[in-house]
């Protein structure tokens, strides 16, 4: 599993269900999602002031119309194109598994077949794991306890306890190096495991009571599955004491330890680091980044104090739960009722075709995103999406040079910095090789694990090597992006060069103000609490005088306190501290964007800027599409979960939050001071 930091994915993809029976695939008619359009003018409520609440305004009519489907637990326009872009990924899927006409079409198209075959799932029923669950059942004491880890995670797709992997180097990003981490949870966070609330206390009931159903489902009495499921929570619980928080994780200097092998033989001497690392794929590893050092000594005191016993019920639940998705429909149904049900609020799962497609992307995305790039993402489309770059990087690079708080000694940094960033449009340039992994028709589970086993063998080999600078963290048609503070680039999928975000047939401000956003917020990015840490070459290296570093963080700290002041549901605030990085890229893209934009229409001539097009300037057209890419309604459960663990704002406070604190937008639409969308004391970074 490869360990990287990236500081700025646009979103946090919320997840298909992958749970509960799904109905037979003869019995399924996938349906072709409309295409989602560009500036939807009937999702503009007109009744609505912009001035008093600019989301409602921009999406209210689409939040009227769009409820959410039952086996969602988010619709907004991201959903709407990921659905289109995998409706597609899924006809290239299905054609594949009826007639391949190539080798790897074959490959990706037995992937998919074995996962759709429900009918054999349910008639193996958990068969496919009882070779695993009798590996853990052979352990006969502590001793063995890293090998059987060690096995777990090559052979048989499941992590427990930690994540090893590759990483780049924080101090030499050319290099890769070895890495552990805090990990084997099962809950969204640590929170879940730690608050006393009335909500996390009946989120543990409700997980305790589907730990133990899933034991029974594995054959255990109902004495013997409380047990088990107790002993789960309790060295989850242990492990969560012990796990560093989500908003210090963001903090490059706390997750950085290059130390030997024998410190980390230190912090956990009972579990025996020499026979893990040996049994890996890994070359030898002398060091390695110990990112977490308090969770090691955590883990270290689960294997001391709890017993065999314990510890192998432990084992036995992340093997079962990890395969549950995909086992007979008994257990499909028991994961869905506890993941998507309870903690997201989904009310009906997500059909198994839509599960297929994005669990075959997931194994497989280079191979089949090889031909769907073909048929979905011209070479004119990426060459366009670059010099929609190229405009915002003009931009960025005017914005700084203007800052009025930041000096001249900070601001070259700053430029070098911007210069260097390199961008990834579309598709990598080479495609990954999975000429080694083997796929087998009938064999679903085993196709999962084979892939886990090639996946990892895959990021270990990168240890001790050369960054490859051109390898991609997301497939083709995903519809996200992201920034690599280590590789300091900026990454967009083909997925997302698309309507609503993109279209060509639209004029500039609508492009702009969608894509045009997206690009922004990832530039800014590099410069937000966390990226501004790296340097030009993806090193962690300080280079602020102290007097803009103390300015920035006194900008940075206005945003921490509005941002942690917005409510997404009744009594959950989000997290200002967590959500800073994304709250500066949002602020800072938007900006960036809006200057790109008046550059364009200066050289279209006088008239350009103030030109109506459906009743609205260039500079609303700008705005409104700006807010219609964020257009959204959530299930309360999804809402208080994500304001948890998401470090992205929810819609609503993405699109208020940040145009608030823009005079161009009170301009636009002729806002006065007072009025809620326009700030008394706004927010500024870049």
């Amino acid at each position: 599993m490869h360990i990287a930091r990236i500081a700025g994915a646009l979103v946090v993809c919320s997840g298909l269900a992958m749970a509960q029976s799904a109905p037979k695939p003869s019995q399924e008619a996938p349906v072709e999602p409309k295409a989602p359009i560009s500036f939807n003018l009937k999702a503009i409520d007109t009744t609505v002031d912009p001035c008093v609440d600019f989301y409602q305004y921009a999406c209210g009519n689409w939040r009227k119309n769009n409820p959410i489907p039952a086996d969602q637990a988010i619709w907004g326009t991201f959903s709407e194109l990921n659905e289109r872009d995998r409706y597609l990924l899924y006809l290239d899927l299905k054609r594949a598994a009826d007639n391949p006409k190539t080798p790897l079409q074959r490959k990706y198209g037995n992937f998919y077949a074995a996962c759709m075959d429900s009918d054999l799932a349910d008639q193996l029923g958990e068969k496919p794991v009882e070779p695993v669950l009798a590996k853990i059942d052979a352990l006969s004491n502590k001793k063995d306890l890293a090998a059987l880890v060690a096995a777990l995670s090559i052979h048989d797709g499941t992590r427990t306890f930690f994540a090893f992997g590759s990483e780049q180097d924080q101090k030499d990003a050319t290099r890769q190096i070895a890495g552990v981490h805090q990990s084997g949870l099962s809950l969204p966070d640590r929170d879940y495991y730690l608050e006393d609330d009335a909500h996390m206390t009946k989120i543990r009931g409700q997980y305790k009571d589907y730990a133990t159903a899933l034991f029974k489902l594995a054959g255990d009495d109902d004495a013997t599955a409380a047990r088990e499921a107790e002993a789960v929570i309790t060295i989850e619980t242990a492990l969560a004491q012990g796990s560093m928080p989500k908003v210090d994780l963001r903090n490059p200097h706390k997750v950085y330890h290059f130390l030997p092998v024998s410190e980390l033989s230190a912090l956990a001497p009972d579990f025996d680091w020499s026979v893990y690392l040996a049994a890996t794929p890994a070359p030898a590893v002398k060091n390695l980044n110990i990112a977490t050092p308090e969770f090691f000594k955590a883990m270290n005191q689960v294997i001391e104090q709890q017993s065999l016993q314990n510890i192998k019920s432990y084992l036995r639940f992340h093997v079962l739960n990890s395969a549950a998705p995909w086992l007979s429909s008994n257990f499909v149904d028991l994961h869905f009722g506890f993941f998507n049900r309870d903690l997201r609020g989904q009310a009906q799962q997500t059909p198994r075709w839509k599960r297929c497609t994005a669990l075959s992307d997931e194994a497989l995305g280079e191979a089949v995103g090889q031909d769907w790039v073909k048929q979905n993402f011209p070479p004119e489309a990426k060459a366009s999406a670059k010099r929609l770059v190229t405009a915002l990087e003009k931009a960025l690079n005017e914005d700084i040079a203007t800052l009025p708080w930041m000096t001249p000694a900070t601001k070259k940094q700053a430029e070098a910095k911007l210069a260097a960033i390199r961008e990834k449009i579309g598709y990598p340039d080479k495609w990954r090789d999975y000429s080694k992994l083997e796929v087998k028709r009938n064999d679903l589970l085993g196709n999962i694990h084979r892939s886990d086993t090639f996946e990892l063998a895959r990021d270990l080999n990168k240890i001790g090597k050369p960054v490859n600078e051109k390898e991609w963290d997301m497939t083709p048609p995903t519809v996200n992006a992201y920034y690599d503070p280590s590789n300091n680039d900026i990454n967009f999928p083909a997925g997302i060069l698309r309507p609503p975000f993109y279209d060509y047939t639209k004029d500039a401000a609508v492009n702009f103000g969608a894509i045009g956003v997206v690009i922004g917020h990832e530039m800014t990015h590099g410069f937000d609490d966390q990226g501004s840490q790296y340097d030009a070459h993806g090193n962690v290296r300080n280079w602020w005088t102290p007097a803009d570093k103390a300015a920035f963080d006194k900008r940075t700290a206005c945003e921490v306190k509005e941002y942690g002041n917005f409510e997404p549901v009744p009594g959950q605030h989000l997290n200002g501290k967590l959500t800073l990085g994304e709250n500066t890229a949002d602020n800072g893209g938007l900006r960036i964007a809006y200057k790109a934009l008046q550059s364009v229409l200066a050289s279209e001539g006088a008239d350009a800027a103030t030109k109506k097009i459906d009743g609205y300037t260039p500079d609303q057209r700008f705005f409104i599409s700006f807010a219609q890419a964020w257009c959204e309604n959530a299930r309360p459960q999804y809402a208080r979960m994500a304001a948890h663990v998401d470090p992205h704002s929810p819609g609503r406070f993405r699109v208020n939050g940040t145009i608030q604190n823009f005079d161009a937008f009170a301009k636009a639409f002729g806002c006065k001071k007072g009025q809620p969308m326009v700030s008394a004391d706004p927010c500024v970074v870049w």
